[in-house]
Parts: C-alpha cells; sequence; structure tokens
C-alpha cells in the first residue's frame, strides 16, 4: 500500500500561512500541562516565530540545531516558567505538534 503525501504540507508558503492563521497570543497559565510534558519552546523575540514554526513543520533540523546552538530557542526551563507563571505573563504561541512554541510580545507590541 502506498502512502498519500500531500503535497501542501510541503510547500513553505502554505506551512507559514497555516501557522500564521494558527497563532495567538495566549496566558503562560493555560500552558502549563504543555510546559510539565516538557513540550514548550521558547523562541527568541528576534526570531520570526512562523519561520521557526514553518522549520519545525518541514523538519528543517540544520537550521534548528543553528538556532539550539545560539540559544535563540530553548525548552522553557522551571525557572523560566515559574516567572511568567507569577507575572501571568502574555505570550504568543503557535502549535507544532507535539510542541508549543512561544515567544515574548515585543516591547510596546500590542
Amino acid at each position: 500500500m502506498h502512502e498519500i503525501v500531500d503535497s501542501r504540507l510541503q510547500d513553505p508558503e502554505l506551512v507559514k500561512q497555516k501557522l500564521n492563521h494558527d497563532t495567538a497570543k495566549i496566558r503562560w497559565s493555560a500552558l502549563r500541562e504543555h510546559q510539565l510534558q516538557d513540550l514548550v519552546i521558547r523562541v527568541s523575540m528576534y526570531l520570526d516565530l512562523i519561520d521557526v514554526g514553518c522549520q519545525f513543520t518541514l523538519d528543517k533540523r540544520d537550521q534548528v540545531e543553528i538556532w539550539l546552538a545560539k540559544r535563540q530557542i530553548e525548552k522553557v526551563d522551571a525557572a523560566q516558567a515559574q516567572q511568567w507563571q507569577a507575572d501571568d505573563r502574555e505570550l504568543w504561541a503557535v502549535v507544532v505538534v507535539p510542541l508549543v512554541l512561544v515567544q515574548e510580545l515585543r516591547p510596546g507590541s500590542n
């Protein structure tokens, strides 16, 4: 039996459109279950959250490893989670199964 692959899932522009549509602001407290499962990745505010999500979706490991090495993306640690919980921080978030990518709001943004 042949596996049917949807070519749209490999088109970066279509992936970005979908991720952009699925991105939303969310309070850190709503991500508690994901954090307890170690599935939340913090994305530097200097990177484009949609581009990062696209690289994860398309399994572009080389780029992801570069960001990891530069600490531009990293798992949210307990100290960061506790601070965001105390602040009831609002973040941008997008799901890239099984992960949730989060990014702090840029100062002055709504």
